[in-house]
Order: C-alpha cells, then sequence, then structure tokens
C-alpha cells in the first residue's frame, strides 16, 4: 500500500522515510479513495443531461468539416515549408527541374492534342461509314418492300385471272337449264372401288 503525507508534515515524513517507499501526498480538499460518499449524496443516481439528436448531428458535421479544414490547411502549411527547404538547399537545381517539367508538361498535351484530332477522325470516318451502311440498308430494305409488295400484286392478279376463268364455268341463274341438259346428256359414275396404288378396280354399271 502507498503511504499517504499531509501537507504540513510532508518535509519531515520525506526526511525519515525509507529510500524504497513511494509516498503519496494527499490534496487538501480532495477524499481519498476508501472515504464513503458524503451522505447528502447517497442513493443519488447521476443522469446524463438529455442530447438533442439533431444538434448531436449538426455538430458532428460542423466537426468533421472543421477537422478535414484543419488537416488540409496543416498539410498546406507543411508542403510549403518544405518546398521552400528544399529550393533553399537546392537553389539552380529546382529552376532546372521545373523547366523540364513545363517543358514535358507542354510536350505531353500537344501529344494529347494530337492524339484527341486523330482519334476525333476516326470517329468522323466511323460514323460516316456507319450512316452510309445505315442508309444503304434502308435503300436495300425499300427495295426489298417494293419487290415484296410486287410479287403480292402479281399474285393477287394471277389470282383474280383464276378466279375469273373459273368464273365462267359456274352455274348461275342464265345457264341453269343448260348444265341440267348436259349433265342428263352426259351422266357421270362416281360409285368405284380404287386399290392402294389408286386404280379402279371395279365400278357399277348405270342404270
Amino acid at each position: 500500500m502507498f503511504q499517504v503525507i499531509s501537507g504540513r508534515s510532508a518535509p519531515v515524513v520525506r526526511l525519515l522515510a525509507p529510500r524504497g517507499a513511494v509516498l503519496v501526498e494527499a490534496v487538501r480538499g480532495r477524499k481519498s479513495r476508501n472515504d464513503p460518499p458524503a451522505k447528502s449524496k447517497e442513493g443519488r443516481i447521476k443522469v446524463p443531461p438529455p442530447v438533442d439528436p439533431v444538434e448531436m448531428l449538426v455538430l458532428k458535421e460542423r466537426y468533421t468539416e472543421y477537422d478535414l479544414l484543419m488537416r488540409a490547411l496543416r498539410l498546406e502549411f507543411k508542403e510549403e515549408v518544405l518546398r521552400k527547404k528544399y529550393e533553399e538547399e537546392t537553389g539552380s537545381l529546382a529552376e532546372e527541374r521545373t523547366r523540364q517539367d513545363a517543358e514535358e508538361h507542354r510536350s505531353l498535351m500537344a501529344w494529347n492534342d494530337a492524339e484527341n484530332l486523330r482519334m476525333l477522325q476516326l470517329r468522323q470516318l466511323r460514323v460516316q461509314k456507319e450512316m452510309e451502311e445505315a442508309a444503304l440498308k434502308k435503300k436495300e430494305a425499300v427495295i426489298r418492300q417494293q419487290q415484296e409488295m410486287q410479287e403480292f400484286i402479281k399474285e393477287k392478279q394471277s389470282e383474280i385471272l383464276r378466279l375469273q376463268e373459273e368464273a365462267k364455268h359456274f352455274i348461275t341463274m342464265e345457264n341453269l337449264d343448260q348444265r341440267i341438259e348436259e349433265a342428263l346428256d352426259n351422266p357421270k359414275n362416281y360409285n368405284f372401288a380404287i386399290d392402294k396404288e389408286g386404280r379402279m378396280v371395279k365400278q357399277t354399271v348405270l342404270e
């Protein structure tokens, strides 16, 4: 255990204490670890003060923003100090390196502009080729549609001609008597039998 000393007897105790002893000086107005709580504080439950969630969120966002700003400022100041120190140490070497960096930047920008121009020309050629192919496909589609329409018209015309030709043999009120006489003069017997090859093998005789 530690030995506790008071303020008035501290010099004497330090003088008489052994060399390896640990002395802890008691602070005036403070209770030690082993003192019980005051009677007025018995049974008291410490409740933390209420915190507004909205205010807490705002404070957190502001603290984050403040932390980022301070960190950026510290890095900026540190970089400036290091740059000044480097320029003071290197002298003309830094100027030469800056000039080389600027020249390299200009050459890279020129190469970038040339590459952009080349890609632009290639893209224009590709777009023009795609437009020509689209126009050709559209033209071929129109021609194919016209051919299909012409074939459809020819088919319908041939069908109309066939129907007109068949209509000549239709039975109407005008030729009804004539067709009846022709049927009576030329009777047809459909009562016959056929074999597996479709040949007529037997037929009844009309009476």
